[in-house]
């Protein structure tokens, strides 16, 4: 059965069991530019229930992670009220936000890498976009209203006690999951406990993150109630890429138009394998027909090859007709893995992660920084040349941490600690004054001065380095 999604929005005529076949399948965009609201008809095969274990994983994930503890700390808690952020065990403050352009270089270039090689492979099983509306929302509509055929028919019959109940179900259900999705967003925020502590008070003691949950909840209900693929479609810089991202050796998810063609019947005589049943256009979630070849709609779900392989079970044909392959490949072409610009893309991220690698290596867990006090740069005390100096000490742990500060003898130079021992709280910071004395005799010219911070309870030591400044050496 085709898609019927522009059939006229008519009530059924009495008796009727099925609705009109479309003749010409489009996709979820007429070409006057309208929606054609699609109903992907149920599917079951192997690369199903592949992407619904994935499903399931993802989801998992993304509501675990606020729970899941490592180092005394969530797996991924992003505190922006204290610029303190925890991911998987690592510790990281305000001064570590440069890091996230290697985060984030790193996420879309491998992005491009994947594409290059497997097609939108993360767009049909990993985006949340697909995750949650094919693995959560559709479910949930498809549990009370019913397969394909009576969702459609109940969208154009007449308001009734039946179609009324189930649609107020559907969406009261989809709201709560919305408000449910949104309270775990903010749990990667503010923690749970204080999620649960925000829930069970008054809306007017947090507007802000009340309006800010609610807003969210609200696009998130959007979206998957009524935007849908229209998402992908529209909005999804990522889709109008694909056409600079895949190549003719790219895996996608393509028609044998060799082996399918011309389409007939199954009995007819000189007709391809396609008998033009239509079920790879009804179980597609953008409405498109993959027979037409490679198109921006097409997200890489599978749906298309679990449908057409039931039909060629039933008839007795060997399974492929629409399947996982190359362009070249689907052409009678061999398929290439090593080809120049995978060797580009090769180069590129080993240089990628060599300096991300250096820059994190580098990251200390400890960070000290010697500043001058505001005013002249040294005094002259009699025969002495003195320096007011103090010493920035930032902590990126999670735990207490006590500094030992210690002066790094130099030649001449006399200093004075009023605080020789400080105790940082988690991700805290300190500054501590110190003062360096010469002899006028003994200066000759700026020389650097260097304090030692040793951490309590092990870890490495700071050393942090100043120049000493007096008059112009005699």
């Amino acid at each position: 059965m085709s898609d019927v999604s522009d059939a006229p929005s008519q009530p059924l005529p009495r008796g009727r069991r099925s609705l009109p076949v479309i003749d010409e399948p489009k996709s979820s965009l007429a070409t006057d530019g309208k929606r054609n609201f699609v109903y992907p008809a149920d599917v079951e095969g192997r690369f199903t229930t592949a992407r619904r274990a994935v499903f399931a994983a993802l989801v998992a994930t993304y509501a675990a992670l606020p729970w899941i503890p490592i180092g005394g700390h969530p797996a991924v808690f992003l505190d922006v009220e204290r610029r303190e952020f925890y991911l998987f065990g690592g510790v990281f403050n305000a001064q570590d936000v440069w890091m996230t352009v290697f985060l984030l270089t790193g996420a879309a270039f491998g992005l491009v890498v994947l594409t290059a090689v497997l097609g939108r492979v993360w767009c049909g099983w990993a985006c949340p976009q697909t995750v949650f509306l094919d693995g959560v929302y559709r479910r949930i509509e498809r549990l009370i209203e019913g397969p394909r055929e009576q969702r459609m028919r109940r969208a154009r019959a007449p308001w009734s006690w039946d179609k009324a109940w189930r649609k107020v179900a559907v969406h009261a259900l989809w709201i709560a999951l919305s408000l449910l999705l949104a309270h775990v967003f903010l749990s990667y925020f503010v923690s749970v406990r204080q999620v649960f502590a925000l829930v069970r008070r008054s809306p007017k003691e947090h507007v802000e993150v009340f309006v800010g949950v609610t807003a969210l909840a609200a696009v998130l209900y959007f979206n998957f109630a009524w935007f849908r693929e229209q998402f992908c479609v529209v909005l999804c810089p990522y889709g109008r890429l694909q056409s600079v991202l895949l190549d003719g050796d790219s895996l996608v998810v393509g028609y044998d138009a060799q082996r399918g063609e011309p389409r007939g019947k199954a009995r007819s005589e000189g007709s391809g394998d396609c008998v033009d049943c239509q079920r790879c256009v009804v179980v597609c979630p953008t409405g498109i027909d993959i027979r037409n070849g490679l198109q921006m709609d097409c997200i890489g779900c599978t749906a298309c090859i679990d449908a057409c392989d039931q039909i060629m079970d039933r008839l007795g044909r060997p399974r492929g007709l629409v399947r996982y392959d190359s362009q070249d490949g689907l052409a009678g072409k061999p398929r290439r893995f090593a080809r120049p610009r995978l060797l580009v893309y090769a180069a590129l991220g080993l240089a990628g992660l060599t300096a991300g690698g250096f820059a994190f290596g580098e990251r200390s867990d400890v960070e000290a920084h010697v500043m001058r006090v505001t005013g002249a740069p040294y005094v002259l005390d009699g025969d002495v040349v003195r320096d007011a100096l103090h010493v920035h000490i930032v902590s990126k742990r999670s735990a207490t941490t006590t500094f030992d500060i210690e002066p790094v003898a130099a030649p001449g130079a006399e200093f004075l600690i009023p605080i020789r021992t400080v105790t940082l709280a988690p991700l805290g910071s300190v500054d501590v004054p110190f003062f360096v004395s010469v002899g006028r005799a003994e200066y000759h010219g700026e020389f650097p001065v260097r304090l030692r911070l040793r951490p309590r309870g092990g870890g490495a030591k700071v050393d942090v380095v100043a120049t000493f400044l007096g008059p112009e050496a005699r």
